[in-house]
């Protein structure tokens, strides 16, 4: 069955998400663990959680996928950024034990002149020092499109983190489709090789979650900007083929496209049309 959501503000609760995908007809969604700008998480509302777990139990909800905020940089030169970052996670990953079957998904970060190696090595030790064996979420290490000086733009470059991490069972990949193609791999045209290529580099198994997304910019223009389904350089047919490929159909899919509530329902059907019509 396909897995299939977008990103919701999570400023009127978790219930109130569930209720909202369930709207817009989709399955599971994304949400943002604090403000994505700032530092300050809300208070954990108990029964508002307990309530929307029985209706995520009911609407068949799981997995969400909770984002870590924006400003954090897991490899940052700075001490007081670094120490920020891993207070930060070390605090969503424990309030996220209130929300079991969930997947935190973070952007890796940027090496800020330190060089890859260096912030490869940062990365890894900050996942060491906040994960737990005893922990229900799995962390997802996100690709990038390889702006600047950001890690994560080469499959090379997740895997050289995960082979560092101690709990290796407790990571996996989220593969951004625009980040990719931004990038420079050809999900459009080649998306047989590319996901060959990931499973040599990282392994398919490593691959959790997919964030849905269109691509403002050409292949290999390191842009990161996100585009809507079918109106930009990845186009509507690519997306067909992505989310109906063996390796990747029975993983979720988030849509980060530039959308408001009625344009992520449209999106939503027509990728549930796209997935019927393969499946047949």
């Amino acid at each position: 069955m396909l897995k299939i959501g977008c990103h919701l503000s999570s400023a009127k609760g978790f219930l109130a998400m569930g209720q909202e995908i369930v709207r817009l007809g989709g399955n599971t969604f994304q949400f943002f663990t604090r403000n994505p700008r700032g530092s300050k998480a809300k208070a954990l509302d108990q029964e508002g959680i307990a309530a929307y777990l029985a209706f995520a139990e009911a609407h068949g909800l799981f997995p969400a996928l909770a984002h870590a905020p924006y400003t954090l940089n897991a490899c940052a030169a700075r001490p007081e950024v670094l120490e920020f970052a891993r207070e930060t996670m070390a605090d969503d990953l424990a309030r996220l034990e209130y929300l079991p079957g969930s997947m935190y998904n973070f952007h890796p970060g940027s090496h800020v002149g330190q060089g890859t190696d260096t912030g490869v090595r940062r990365i890894a030790a900050l996942l060491n020092a906040i994960l737990r064996e005893e922990q229900h979420t799995t962390v997802l290490l996100e690709t990038m499109a390889g702006k600047g000086s950001e890690v994560g733009g080469r499959f090379e470059e997740l895997r050289a983190i995960l082979e560092q991490v101690e709990l290796k069972h407790r990571v996996g990949v989220c593969l951004d489709t625009c980040h990719v193609y931004d990038g420079g791999y050809d999900i459009v045209d080649g998306l047989e090789a590319v996901l060959e290529e990931f499973d040599r580099v990282i392994g398919l198994n490593r691959l959790r979650a997919v964030h849905l997304n269109d691509s403002m910019n050409p292949m290999g223009s390191h842009k990161d900007r996100h585009q809507k389904l079918g109106e930009g350089a990845i186009g509507m047919e690519a997306v067909g083929r992505i989310v109906n490929h063996p390796a990747l159909r029975e993983l979720p899919f988030y849509l980060e496209t530039p959308n408001d509530l009625p344009g992520y329902a449209r999106e939503i059907a027509a990728v549930q049309a796209v997935y019927r019509e393969e499946e047949g």
